[in-house]
């Protein structure tokens, strides 16, 4: 009896570990699958955690009233509509830390608490189904068209050298050291003001030629004192101003820095000078570092047919990145397919994905993704043939898809091209000659 009872527990025994085998095989197949990886939480420096690993990454909504550059109804139905995305982290578009120097006349102005309920509104609705809002913090700087700003600051008075882009931007006036230390503090301000709200977590925005890009290019400052002058000083204004917000926010709070990989100018903001700002920001603990590159004088990278090129650049960047720093990564730009994102996380190269325009004409891309519905965003071509216009349409076009969801309609992807470049244009490219911008006074120190 004994026998045949101890070959039938070696045959059960023997079974048990194939079905053990087999099922080992199914989770590591299951765990490498694109909807296992992106679902996976992230644990930030400050000890807070993201629910997953995409981020709807800024896009400026132009939305806030004009007069008063406060967030409204239009704002908050669009993010409740984002707030059903799938992405674990929802980024604004540039908040402006005061309501002169704006990268557009209808963006959120934050610079001090009348319109806190208006913003605790908007942070409740996009963060209704479980992902955190982030305020992007901004200041335009030389960016900043004259129906916005009569004239803006920037380091240096240094203007546009693109022909195209010298009727829209006024030249700038250098900044005088007091100014310098208030906008520092304003940074702050902004943040604090943001995690009073309920907003999760703030990003400074330091690329795309804004005031802090501009601060770190040695091209538009040209400063020979404390602000300027050396690539440490240069990028002085962006570490005071991390300090500064967190100071303002706490030690458990999270901080973003968006950052150039590079300006694409010759003179500019390199790849060697951007790798030194990245070892700088992690001695100060910044908790998520979101890589993009480029700016208006150079947008080689923002057309219609660069969306693989920005992927293999800033992939190739972020593994670069990866090789100085151990601050976790978020990377947009050009991703597009369930597969490529899931590689960059398990590669280790990034931390986060950033969907911004997929997220414009399918607002639940992250979801299906997330369930296995869907592989990949899809593609459309929006171009009318005339390269000048199709570089312009790419925003106005998908921002025309925000402005929809704003009014809790649904994307429309056969709008008339032309209608929406047309429209377009005349808000945001044609000067309105009866404008008058906004100015700071002049200050006692120039």
């Amino acid at each position: 009896m004994a026998k045949p009872f101890r070959m039938l527990k070696e045959r059960m025994s023997l079974e048990q570990r194939e079905q053990a085998a087999v099922r080992a095989k199914e989770l590591i197949e299951e765990m490498q699958r694109p909807e296992f990886l992106l679902s996976q939480p992230l644990k930030l420096p400050c000890g807070a955690t993201l629910p997953n690993r995409f981020a709807k990454a800024a896009m400026t909504e132009q939305m806030a009233d004009p007069t008063t550059n406060a967030p409204n109804e239009a704002i908050v139905r669009l993010y409740e509509r984002w707030a059903a995305s799938g992405a674990g982290m929802l980024l604004t578009g540039n908040v402006m830390i005061d309501r002169v120097c704006m990268e557009n006349a209808r963006n959120v102005a934050v610079e001090d608490e009348r319109d806190l309920e208006l913003l605790r509104r908007w942070a409740d609705a996009a963060q209704s189904k479980g992902a955190h809002l982030w305020m992007q913090i901004s200041h335009a700087g030389r960016q900043s068209p004259k129906k916005v700003t009569k004239q803006p600051v920037a380091p240096s008075a240094v203007p546009f050298q693109r022909g195209s882009l010298k009727p829209i931007f006024g030249t700038a006036r250098a900044l005088a050291e007091p100014e310098i230390h208030n906008l520092i503090g304003a940074f702050a301000r902004t943040a604090a003001i943001a995690r009073k709200a309920g907003f999760k977590g703030v990003q400074l925005h330091g690329a795309h030629g804004y005031l802090i890009s501009e601060f770190l290019s040695p091209i538009v400052n040209q400063r020979n004192d404390s602000w300027g002058g050396t690539p440490e000083k240069r990028m002085r204004f962006l570490i005071e101003a991390v300090r500064a917000t967190r100071n303002a926010v706490g030690a458990d709070f999270p901080i973003g820095v968006k950052l150039n990989s590079a300006d694409f100018q010759r003179g500019g903001f390199s790849e060697e000078e951007s790798m030194n700002v990245v070892r700088a920001l992690e001695a100060e603990s910044v908790d998520l570092l979101e890589i993009s590159g480029g700016n208006y004088e150079n947008v080689a990278m923002m057309g219609p047919d660069s969306t693989r090129k920005r992927e293999a650049y800033f992939l190739e960047y972020a593994e670069k990145v990866r090789g100085v720093t151990k601050m976790p990564l978020m990377l947009t730009g050009g991703f597009r397919t369930a597969s490529a994102m899931a590689d960059a996380v398990s590669s280790g190269a990034v931390d986060v994905v950033g969907i911004a325009r997929p997220l414009c004409t399918e607002p639940d891309l992250c979801a299906r993704i997330l369930d296995g519905t869907a592989d990949a965003a899809r593609e459309f071509d929006i171009r009318t043939g005339v390269k000048l216009f199709d570089d312009m349409l790419q925003s106005f076009w998908h921002n025309h898809q925000m402005k929809r969801m704003s009014r809790g309609l649904d994307p429309n992807l056969s709008a008339s091209k032309w209608m929406v470049l047309a429209k377009g244009m005349a808000e945001q490219v044609i000067a309105n000659p009866f404008a008058r911008g906004r100015e700071y006074p002049q200050p006692a120190e120039v």
